[in-house]
């Protein structure tokens, strides 16, 4: 994984508003006299993946122009989008688009297009587009330059305010937002090697193209071309904004060689500290995150919570499973108070849910968990890995539907995990000598039929279970402060050994809560 900073990412985010005339009219249209030719589709992006990979990848060759390959930090900031210049306004849809720069961390050109008639015509560098700031541009920059990308605004929480709804900036990196919600985690569009033992590879966006949106339309289409040394692919988003915006992605993929590490709809994330992961720091904060932990529902219905951490050294978790209906990082947590971040306002981060349209087989969800000494940079990775590789001359065609979540009470009916604690096993208050080799977990239950129970807590149980070591006791009471139940594990585990811990609440023979797991390793 980079250890490029999610807030660099982010803080370059710039302006947005109308078409400038020299866009008004698509190429075919003015030519006096030619017809049209056929309306360009997703299959057209689709033939370009398919021809690009079959021939050897190239690098992108030489740099950028003075002094764009010498920006640092501040000065690529100072570079803002003029709002008076936005794209899409023609075409009197609900949609703007602004552009990004290129510079600093963004080194790598992308062409942009935008599709109007179904004639799709690249936007030519304009340094009209762009207030520089304080930077001096003495020379007039190529019209071919390019762009770092781009992202498309929208009324989404007020009719009258144009907001930004998602933004597609690095590599194959993309982010975007529901009513309400503030930029936090990323999707991608591919990750490859990233736990594998080569270097992680990352997949590029070499081109876009954008359909001018028409009237009282709801969605915007987007098409993008992706390239690397192992594969090419074509992509197609269509994006609907709302409370909780939603993506519809296909992916045809054609590798040029045999890929084992393959991450597909992976998502990325921050996570520094939390209720179940302490940081011996001085910060006034109690939580750090973008997310707290990965939902999963498996093929077979079972919905699992797995709390994320900030390790002291890079652990992979894996969750194996044959057509997986769902997987996600999720902001479960979303109360100020255990932030005290009006900057950050990690509360409104919003969580990616991972919907497979389609029959995607078997394999699993893994979760790269690497460790972090700050929140500026993102340490946590989610992906589904099939279980069998892609070949050169094979053709994958992927679907899936991605939202960005912050309604959790809706994504399963069942008990949810609301905190997850360690301690010492022994009572509270107690000076005795803790014992390294032991530990309680303590999981906070609510939700679901749990406030049925209250009034009976006999007929709830608890099951728990650990891959390793020894369950040495365990006990469950009602909470009312959180309206569900507070459940207890001990366990027992020798130096050197690693557990996975699980437990879920039933009556009798009904589940009522999602599975809770975790690792647990003693040095």
């Amino acid at each position: 994984m980079t250890n490029l900073s999610r807030r660099i990412l982010l803080q370059s985010l710039l302006a947005a508003t109308a078409l400038p005339a020299l866009y008004r009219q698509s190429w075919a249209q003015q030519q006096t006299g030619v017809p049209a030719p056929n309306p360009f589709h997703y299959e057209d992006v689709v033939r370009r993946a398919r021809e690009l990979a079959a021939v050897p990848y190239e690098a992108p060759s030489g740099q950028l122009p003075e002094p764009l390959n010498r920006l640092s930090f501040d000065d690529y900031r100072d570079i803002r989008f003029r709002p008076e210049k936005a794209l899409l306004g023609s075409g009197n849809g609900p949609f703007r688009m602004q552009l990004f720069h290129l510079g600093f961390l963004y080194q790598r050109p992308v062409t942009v297009n935008i599709i109007r008639d179904g004639v799709p015509t690249p936007v030519p560098y304009q340094r009209e587009l762009f207030d520089y700031g304080r930077n001096k541009i003495e020379r007039p920059l190529p019209v071919n330059l390019g762009f770092a990308g781009f992202r498309l605004h929208y009324p989404l929480n007020n009719p009258k305010v144009l907001d930004e709804v998602i933004a597609f900036l690095g590599a194959s990196y993309f982010r975007f937002l529901g009513s309400e919600q503030k930029f936090g985690l990323s999707a991608r569009g591919l990750a490859i090697n990233v736990e594998g033992g080569e270097a992680e590879e990352f997949p590029h966006f070499r081109e876009f193209w954008v359909e001018m949106p028409k009237p009282n339309d709801e969605r915007a289409i987007v098409f993008a071309l992706l390239d690397s040394p192992s594969v090419a692919g074509a992509y197609r988003f269509e994006i609907y904004p709302s409370k909780e915006t939603t993506l519809d992605v296909t992916a045809t993929l054609f590798p040029r060689q045999t890929i084992t590490n393959v991450g597909v709809a992976p998502l990325t994330s921050m996570f520094f500290e939390g209720e179940n992961d302490r940081k011996p720091t001085d910060d006034y904060r109690l939580e750090i995150h973008d997310s707290d932990g990965l939902l999963m529902q498996s093929g077979a219905g079972e919905w699992i919570w797995r709390p994320l951490r900030n390790p002291n050294a890079k652990t992979i978790s894996s969750f194996s499973d044959n057509n997986p209906r769902g997987f996600g990082l999720m902001q479960r947590d979303r109360m100020f108070e255990n932030y005290q971040d009006l900057e950050a306002t990690y509360h409104q981060r919003p969580g990616y849910w991972v919907e497979p349209i389609g029959q995607w087989g078997e394999g699993w969800v893994e979760l790269v968990e690497i460790p972090t000494p700050d929140e500026t940079h993102d340490n946590i990775v989610a992906y589904w890995q099939p279980n069998r590789p892609f070949e050169p001359g094979q053709e994958v065609v992927l679907s899936y539907r991605l939202r960005a979540a912050s309604a959790i009470g809706a994504m399963h009916p069942g008990g949810k995990v609301i905190n997850t604690f360690q301690a010492p096993p022994r009572a509270s208050g107690s000076n005795a000598p803790s014992d390294p080799r032991h530990r309680r977990f303590i999981v906070d239950f609510a939700g679901g039929n749990l406030p049925y129970y209250l009034g009976a807590p006999e007929q709830v149980q608890l099951v728990p279970s650990t891959s390793a070591g020894q369950i040495t006791n365990t006990f469950i009471m009602p909470n009312s402060h959180t309206n569900g139940f507070r459940a207890a594990i001990d366990v027992r585990l020798e130096p050197g050994q690693s557990t996975d811990l699980r437990a879920f609440l039933r009556a009798g023979n009904r589940a009522l809560t999602e599975t809770w797991t975790y690792p647990w390793f003693v040095e």
